[in-house]
């Protein structure tokens, strides 16, 4: 089961509150700002600063 796009769009990045959208593979949220990937673990997005990942090692 996917993100629903309404959650999605309501969604901002917890840090700068700027606007995220899904990765390529759809396992994770990313602020392009920030440049952090937000995981998404049983179809929850876990939207906490410090377990975001930064986006190139994600």
């Amino acid at each position: 089961m996917a993100i629903n796009p309404e959650l999605l769009d309501i969604l901002a990045c917890p840090k700068c509150k700027g606007d995220i959208h899904l990765n390529e593979a759809e396992d994770g949220l990313v602020c392009d700002a920030c440049k952090l990937v937000y995981e998404i673990r049983d179809d929850i997005p876990i939207m906490l600063i410090e377990e975001a990942k930064p986006l190139a090692t994600a």
